[in-house]
């Protein structure tokens, strides 16, 4: 009944991609996670489940955008839509399900913070689960590995008869990281709200730089990469946020000694 294939398996008739699956395991697993953390937010389950309305479908058309705008290649309108054709970046999901967490909080008045804390561990999970789907795809992989004493995964992966940097797994692998130190950190009950969201954009930041500098197939705006002037703002944005959040919780702290 199962058949492997390089980008696809049969179940039973249908073929099933094995990016689109690992995509989809990674936002199931994700929202799993997070109803698990929603209680040390002081948030139920069903917060999460109705948050997931709002950021897979804002996720998928942020990731789409980004690509197409960076990237371009589709003829029509139409074409736009027809994702399962590939043409995705995980930089403009992140932005939609950004602006999805902050439509979320304006609507049904919860605290933006509260919940992108418990967002961020599930994002890194599913970053994780989704750049192994890039390794079947054959895509995000890195520039040619010269050196034939690192032809071997995984430092590098063999793609279109070349060995690149495995730059799909080192992403992976450190977003496999991210997600552990951050479960770790809300079971030690972090509650200054922020300081997982500042700590994901610092870590994420300071990784995704790195990484996109060893990208072979990165989108560009004229001479520069795209991703990685953004992992450097978000890297900058996640340092000043991590002060201002302790600048103000020292401030308090001397209000309420006074």
């Amino acid at each position: 009944m199962f058949g492997f294939y390089d980008t696809y398996f049969l179940f039973f008739s249908l073929k099933v991609s094995y990016y689109g699956f690992l995509i989809a395991l990674g936002m199931l697993l994700g929202i799993i996670v997070a109803c698990y953390n929603a209680r040390k937010r002081g948030l139920k389950s069903d917060d999460i489940l109705l948050l997931a309305c709002y950021i897979i479908p804002l996720s998928i058309l942020g990731a789409r955008a980004y690509y197409v705008i960076f990237f371009g290649g589709i003829s029509s309108f139409w074409q736009f839509f027809k994702i399962w054709e590939g043409g995705m970046a995980i930089y403009g999901g992140i932005i939609g399900g950004a602006i999805a967490v902050t439509l979320f909080c304006l609507i049904h008045k919860k605290n933006f913070f509260d919940i992108a804390d418990v967002a961020v561990p599930s994002l890194a999970l599913g970053q994780c689960i989704g750049r192994i789907g890039c390794i079947f795809a054959g895509c995000c992989y890195g520039v040619e590995v010269i050196n034939p004493a690192l032809h071997f995964f995984p430092i590098s992966i063999f793609t279109d008869g070349v060995w690149h940097y495995a730059t799909q797994f080192y992403e992976s692998f450190s977003c496999l990281i991210i997600f552990i130190v951050f479960m770790v950190l809300l079971n030690k009950k972090v509650t200054t709200r922020g300081v997982m969201l500042s700590l994901y954009l610092i870590c994420y930041g300071a990784t995704r730089l790195w990484i996109e500098g060893l990208r072979g197939d990165s989108l560009y705006l004229g001479s520069i990469k795209v991703s990685q002037l953004l992992s450097l703002i978000i890297l900058i944005g996640g340092v000043v946020m991590l002060i201002l959040l302790f600048v103000n919780k020292r401030k308090k702290s001397k209000e309420n000694i006074s």
